[in-house]
């Protein structure tokens, strides 16, 4: 299986949220910055942490533990905003830690199986194996949500 169609040696960003790993495409990550004071968005989706200055550029941020539905533990010294550009959008995800970048191969990357919850599954294009663990590989135009208006996000 073949999720990355923009690149060929499939490189991910892996991160941890609620005790789980999951992975992004390395070719969406701008930069991974420390957690930092986030200006509240009034009307905001209730997963929008608010905005921040990076380096000139105004960023809003996505707490994807709330995105997701889960519980993820309190910003801490682990805590990371990880920099994403999909579609000329950047965006930031607060999550619980960033640890690696991991190279999968083809055989190590499988398809999402149907847990009957599409919420769930609309998330994630494929779940990586490696050393033991599951990675959920997150489809970032769904997390974002491109297809809604910027309004919303």
């Amino acid at each position: 299986m073949n999720i990355t169609e923009s690149s060929t040696d499939n490189k991910f960003v892996i991160f941890k949220l609620a005790n789980q790993y999951y992975g992004i495409d390395i070719y969406n990550v701008q930069v991974i910055e420390k957690v930092t004071n986030y200006t509240r968005v009034p009307n905001a989706e209730h997963y929008v942490k608010g905005v921040i200055n990076l380096r000139g550029e105004v960023v809003p941020v996505i707490d994807l533990g709330e995105r997701f539905g889960i519980i993820s533990s309190e910003n801490n010294n682990e805590s990371r905003i990880i920099i994403i550009k999909v579609k000329d959008i950047l965006i930031g995800l607060v999550v619980d830690s960033s640890s690696e970048v991991l190279t999968l191969d083809e055989e190590d990357i499988d398809d999402t199986p149907s847990l009957g919850e599409q919420a769930t599954e609309e998330f994630i294009k494929g779940i990586g194996k490696k050393d033991g663990r599951l990675i959920m590989l997150l489809d970032l135009e769904k997390v974002i949500g491109v297809n809604e208006t910027i309004e919303e996000i």
